[in-house]
């Protein structure tokens, strides 16, 4: 530290350090890291002249010099399948309240809906956290359970044996979607399914498949899909080929991107065929006709995750957290996208 017109300074080309503190209080450089690291051991008064000194100098905790003595450095990331995704913000807002209120920095990495990328994205990371939730992750299970022997970990969206996960219950949101569309008339439906490696995707299918059966309606599946507009709008020949009079997509992009597409090819939305979508993103009202769709708990399911993961990281049982999972449930946002079958 030097001595500038009597006002101290870091020294020119590194960040202050704790020395530099000690220096500008007139205190011994263990007082300092005890004084911001444990506060309440030492003098009120002399806690308070270190920190002003601190604040002077623009010092911000290193968190690597912290997880030294701790071995955590108080950072959690979320990994995101595509962080363009509107699904996305609020699981993330959820997510990164829970770790700002509980002293943690939250980051952010995106695989870009790759499994590859997903692995070099976490293993960039992981260094550097002390534990990761994983957004809709796209790698194989073995993986998943191989990332979790080495940091804390919980899935959203995604079960794996033996690894923690917050998965809101899509069922009540979908056969209230099959009543909707059974009370409409509705008796031909398809299924815009998502990418090919999506647990969520499958299990959405499993759901569908089941219930539309016992009700006695037709069901066909299409996809693969890339979970995005233009794969929605891919598949509009492939759903007018298929006779349906309505569609439930694997998520809200794709069904606008199907809305769209089927309107330029002259079909009337809801007049010819219905659609439902998933999620509830940002902007599904804003579509004309606006978009019938079912909606998940997304902030809760992000808050729970960061919860459970914290408990974890300290030792604690999560378990109680967890199960609270059992109540996200989703149900169905009625719109303008559906109307009696013709």
């Amino acid at each position: 530290m030097t001595e500038v017109n009597g006002s101290a300074k870091p020294r020119k080309g590194g960040s202050p350090t704790i020395y530099d503190i000690a220096a500008l209080a007139g205190v011994n450089p263990s007082t300092v890291s005890r004084a911001l690291n444990t506060p309440g051991r030492i003098n009120a008064a002399t806690e308070a002249k270190i920190r002003e000194a601190a604040k002077s100098l623009n010092y911000q905790a290193n968190p690597f010099a912290r997880a030294l003595p701790t071995g955590k450095t108080k950072m959690l990331a979320m990994i995101l399948a595509d962080i363009t995704n509107p699904m996305f913000f609020e699981p993330v807002r959820g997510a990164e309240a829970a770790a700002s209120e509980n002293g943690y920095t939250f980051v952010i990495a995106e695989s870009q809906e790759s499994g590859d990328q997903e692995a070099t994205a976490l293993e960039r990371v992981l260094p550097a956290v002390d534990g990761v939730v994983m957004g809709t992750s796209r790698l194989p299970d073995a993986d998943i359970s191989a990332m979790a022997q080495r940091k804390s970990v919980v899935l959203m969206n995604r079960k794996v044996e033996g690894v923690m996960d917050v998965v809101p219950d899509t069922r009540p949101g979908i056969v209230q979607a099959l009543d909707h569309l059974k009370s409409l008339g509705h008796e031909s439906l398809a299924y815009l399914s998502g990418p090919a490696n999506s647990w969520m995707s499958d299990n959405r299918w499993s759901i569908i498949m089941t219930e539309a059966v016992s009700r006695g309606m037709k069901i066909v599946e299409i996809g693969p899909n890339e979970p995005v507009v233009a794969g929605g709008a891919k598949s509009a020949d492939y759903v007018l080929a298929a006779g349906v009079t309505a569609v439930l997509a694997y998520n809200d992009l794709m069904a606008i991107g199907l809305l769209g597409a089927l309107q330029e090819r002259g079909i009337d939305i809801p007049g010819q065929i219905s659609v439902i979508g998933f999620d509830d993103i940002f902007g599904s009202n804003l579509t004309r006709p606006a978009l019938t769709t079912i909606k998940s708990p997304l902030r809760e399911a992000g808050e729970l995750a960061v919860q459970a993961l914290m408990l974890e990281i300290d030792g604690k049982d999560s378990t109680e957290v967890l199960s609270g999972s059992a109540r996200l449930q989703t149900s169905l946002i009625l719109r303008a996208s559906t109307a009696q079958a013709k």
